[in-house]
């Protein structure tokens, strides 16, 4: 047990300590990058987390609020792991270790973030002001190895060496793709780490409401039609569910996961998580899938045995 217990909930962050004699362990829950989703409540093996609905500010609907209840949580990082945004951060001792990974009993999400800038425009840098959340940065140097900020005045020989360097803060991308289909083609290529389908039924969604819209963290998933109803876009969603937390009607709105890119599991673990963040049926398939990769894998390395037996015999 620990010898001291510690939680601190400020606006920007909410801290949860365990202190003990030789280890401390802590959770630090970054408010600011945090758009109060379900994918951490759903995977929280012990139901430390719970949302907390907020009132409507200025005609708009708040976020939901996340709060961990610190007598239940015991620091497994199993929330620090799947969140889509990266705010949730799991230590020990001031170490990002997490030993839920070190055992392989937990997967990493898989995020595929490829950038290729050769066919970019020298004077573009749509796709660092398209990300919804600020999370590409885009720099440009000159032949002489100088920052570039303004190429307009450069001669088409200076401009053709311009080159560009654009970087994406993985840790915290959901990979919603935006930034994909609003650049240059090519420049960036993304495969979502969720994959899944969000439907919203227009008769039983209330008149006038756009809770849902006012919340979605990223730009285009949700959009406001003339006929003054919402609507969703998938190939931006992230199927975070921070839309569903506010919405006032329970069957309006449907987020479903079907799939989580994730690196592989060697523990039975991950089955209960992928079973609440998808669906039984949904989780079954990838265990299915899985254990016929390792009949395969196992009937691949008979036959290379086989194959050397045979090459030594000879």
């Amino acid at each position: 047990m620990p010898l001291k217990t510690i939680k601190k909930d400020a606006a920007d962050a909410l801290t949860l300590e365990w202190i003990l004699q030789v280890k401390n362990y802590k959770l630090t829950l970054d408010r600011k990058r945090c758009v109060g989703c379900q994918v951490c409540t759903v995977v929280c093996p012990k139901e430390a987390i719970k949302t907390i609905k907020q009132p409507r500010t200025c005609d708009k609907a708040a976020k939901v609020k996340v709060d961990i209840d610190l007598a239940k949580c015991n620091f497994c990082g199993a929330c620090d792991v799947t969140c889509p945004y990266g705010a949730i951060k799991v230590t020990l001792n001031d170490n990002h270790d997490l030993n839920l990974l070190a055992k392989e009993c937990y997967p990493h999400l898989v995020k595929e973030i490829v950038v290729n800038t050769k066919g970019c425009p020298k004077e573009c840098d749509q796709c660092e002001s398209t990300c919804p959340l600020a999370l590409i940065k885009v720099s440009k140097v000159g032949f002489d190895g100088k920052p570039v900020t303004d190429v307009t005045p450069l001669t088409p020989n200076e401009k053709k060496r311009v080159q560009i360097t654009l970087t994406v803060d993985k840790d915290h991308c959901p990979t919603c793709r935006v930034c994909e289909l609003k650049c240059t083609p090519g420049a960036i290529k993304i495969k979502k780490a969720i994959q899944g389908v969000i439907s919203i039924n227009q008769e039983k969604c209330p008149p006038g409401c756009h809770d849902c819209l006012d919340v979605c963290p990223i730009t285009g998933t949700l959009t406001l039609g003339g006929d003054n109803k919402v609507y969703a876009n998938e190939l931006y969603c992230t199927f975070c569910g921070a839309c569903k937390n506010v919405c006032p009607v329970d069957d309006a709105l449907s987020v479903k996961r079907t799939k989580i890119a994730h690196t592989p599991v060697h523990s039975g673990t991950w089955n209960k998580s992928l079973e609440r963040l998808t669906s039984p049926n949904n989780a079954a398939k990838e265990l299915k899938a899985t254990a016929a990769q390792s009949r395969r894998e196992a009937v691949e390395k008979r036959f290379e045995s086989e194959e050397l037996k045979e090459m030594n015999f000879r």
